[in-house]
Formats: structure tokens, sequence, C-alpha cells
């Protein structure tokens, strides 16, 4: 048998790579994971680490164009688009304005919906059947406002939300600051989202690689992919500067970097790389006990036990490797405007990455025409954790040929005809 061959070739070391594998390992395939550095190196490793079904509404809504035109002056705003010229980042960024309309607001948030309630359901489990410790904690999360107009703006929402089973709770200033003692004076008020959870991603990744290769599962690491051997119609190698890998499936988990390998297979994948960015400190004294979303400046907070981080922000600078000064002043300053100790006593990690952002807000996952062996599971966006079980079972169970228990119609890539 050849060494180098598997049942399922997946390419991408991420939360949803890993997540894949895990899902058909334990179906029973043989599985080798392809990673261009270390698992769960990139937009994996920094992010907020929250599981959200409250985050079902995407950003496409009617009003946005003209909130991002607003902004895109603005080096430190919550969405910043780069001015440079770039032909892909701006067909991409028209694409994505055609799209905000509340019709194709509600079809995203439907399928947005069901694969974050499915994965909510089922990460808690996996985590206790496969023994992964991640500091996961269903407390839910608290979006808290200083601004009664944005408050006003976003309470619009509370009903689209019910109607798309998501709980959401309004408190009041006074009763959030109860909630919430971390919180600065001056709240104006809370939506409180009790179906949340949070965990730690990089643990959460850890610990999935840990069990893919407790499982049978490979995984090389710098596996730069460098091109493919294709035929009729089939990948037939994966060449990598490890070598060549070749699978009967292959699975391409690779985020924000899917669409300049997808190019190479004459695939036009309609994603870009949303760079975001974290600080990661100690536990200040005073921490709160739900992750928050601080809603006029855009900023996650997150706490576990070992640790404490701010998060989030959305800059379209195509691939810059640069980590933006201005950005994480932004975030620091919008922390303390909110909270009484707005990060702890040391500095542990200033970091960004790429989410894959697909131009419609929803995930890429399924089979494409163009090659018989190829499937996609890409363009998660910002939600990468969030949907990452439900993906998995979803595509474990397309290669399996099972029926799928979710939906495969409003995720598969021959909606943009690929």
């Amino acid at each position: 048998m050849d060494a180098t061959r598997s049942d399922v070739l997946i390419l991408g070391g991420g939360v949803i790579g890993l997540a894949c594998a895990l899902a058909l390992l334990r179906k029973g395939a043989s599985v080798r994971v392809l990673e261009r550095n270390a698992p769960g190196s990139g937009a994996s490793h920094g992010n907020c680490g929250t599981l959200t079904p409250s985050h079902a509404i995407p950003l496409s809504v009617p009003d946005m164009p003209w909130q991002a035109l607003r902004w895109m002056l603005r080096g430190d705003a919550p969405l910043y688009v780069n001015p440079r010229p770039d032909l892909e980042r701006w067909r991409w960024l028209l694409g994505f304005a055609r799209r905000c309309r509340m019709a194709a607001a509600e079809r995203a948030a439907l399928a947005r919906s069901a694969i974050l309630q499915r994965s909510y359901t089922l990460l808690p489990r996996l985590l206790v059947e496969e023994g992964i410790d991640c500091e996961y904690a269903p407390s839910g999360t608290l979006h808290v406002y200083r601004d009664a107009r944005v408050l006003d703006h976003d309470r619009r929402d509370i009903e689209w939300m019910r109607r798309l089973g998501i709980a959401t709770t309004e408190l009041t200033g006074d009763a959030a600051q109860q909630m919430e003692p971390c919180l600065l004076p001056g709240t104006m008020g809370a939506l409180l989202h009790p179906d949340d959870a949070q965990l730690r991603p990089d643990k959460l990744v850890d610990g999935l690689a840990r069990r893919v290769c407790e499982r049978g599962g490979a995984i090389e690491q710098d596996a730069l992919v460098q091109g493919f051997a294709c035929a009729n119609g089939r990948i037939d190698a994966v060449r990598t500067a490890r070598g060549e890998f070749s699978g009967d499936r292959i699975v391409m988990a690779l985020g924000a970097w899917s669409p300049p390998l997808a190019s190479s297979l004459d695939l036009r994948l309609p994603l870009q790389p949303g760079k975001g960015y974290s600080i990661t400190t100690s536990r200040p004294a005073a921490c709160p006990q739900h992750a928050l979303v601080l809603r006029e400046v855009s900023v996650c907070v997150t706490a576990w036990g070992s640790g404490f981080r701010l998060g989030s922000t959305m800059e379209f600078s195509g691939y810059d490797t640069t980590l933006n000064r201005t950005r994480l002043d932004a975030l620091r300053r919008g922390a303390r405007a909110y909270l009484r100790e707005p990060f702890g006593a040391e500095l542990r990690e200033e970091w960004w990455g790429w989410r894959p952002m697909c131009v419609d807000e929803v995930p890429l996952i399924g089979p494409v025409r163009r090659w018989n062996n190829l499937l996609l599971a890409t363009g998660h966006g910002m939600l990468g954790v969030s949907m990452s079980a439900a993906t998995a079972e979803l595509v474990a169970s397309l290669i399996a040929g099972e029926a799928p228990l979710l939906d495969p119609l409003p995720y598969a890539p021959m909606r943009f005809g690929l």
C-alpha cells in the first residue's frame, strides 16, 4: 500500500480541517492533513473563541454599504477597507454591496443559523467524547451599549433573531452592570444571548490535533501546497514542500488561503481575506463572567481561567502581512471606554489573522463540478470555530454517501457555479 495515499486528504490544519479529519476518522476513513505551518497557527489561533448562534444575522443588511463608506478613510474604524487599487478586492466588495438587500440577508441568516445551532449542539458532546479540555463554558454573550441610539437600532433585530430560534433578552443599563460589575458606569442597556458559549481556541485546535493523531490520522507539518497533478477530472496528487500525497477524496479547508490555491485548479472562489486582530493578556482582577461585545466599538472580550482577550475588527487589505498598530490601539481604546480593568498586567500576545470572507457570508461546503474528488470546506468568515463541528459532520456525511442531517444545499459551492 502507498504510504502517502489516504482515503481522504485534507488541505489545511486549522479548526475546520482538523474537525473534518476527526469526524472522518470517527467514521473509519484513513485521513491525512497537510498544513503549511503548525496545526491551528492561522485564524484558528488568536480569535475570540466564542460559539455564537447569536451571530446568525449577516453584515450584509441594507444600510451596511453606507456605513462602510463612512468608515473607509478611518484606519481605526471597526470595518476598514484599504483604498489601494486591488481589482479582486473591489470586485468582491461590489458583489457584497449588491447582496446588501433584505431578501438576501434573510436567506443568509437562515443558512447561518442552521449551521451555527447544529454546531452548538454537536461541539460540547464532541469535547466530552474526545476528552478535549479547552475551557468550554456555555455562559452566553452580552452585547453592551453606551449609546441609546445604537441600542434602539439593534433592538429591531430582536424579533428577527427570535424567528431564527435565537434567545435574546434585553436588559437595562443597571441590570447589565449588576450582572457584570466589570463594566464602567454609563451603560445604557444590553442584549443577552444566553445560548452562546466560549472556549479557548488554541486549546481546541491542540486537542483536535492530538485526537486526530491518537485515532490514527496523520498530520504533515511544513507541507506547503505547491501544486496539483490532475487528470480526467480528478486530482491525482497534491505536491507539497514535503513531497507528493494523494487521496481518494480531497477536502480543501485552507481558510483565507483557499482562493490562490483554488485558482490553480481553475476555480474562482468568491472569498477575500478579512484581517482580524486580538490582544491576549493575563486575567485582570475585574473579569467578565460572559463573553462581551462592546457594541459601538465592535470589540469582543473573552475571559478564561488561563487568560483574557480583546479581539475583533475587520480589515480588507488583501494579503497584507503587517501588524497594524492602529487596529490594536483601537481595541485598547475601545476596552478602556467600557471596562474598569480593560486588560491584565501581563501582555502575552498581539496577533492578527486572515478570516475567509465569502461574498454572501455563507460558507462553501461540498463538492465542486470541475473535479469529481474535491470538496470545499472554507469561507466561514469570523465563525470558523462556531461552525466547525457542523461543517465536519456535513463533510463526513457527504464523503460517506450518507444523508446529511443538515441540508447541504445552502452551503453548496455550486451556487456560484463552482
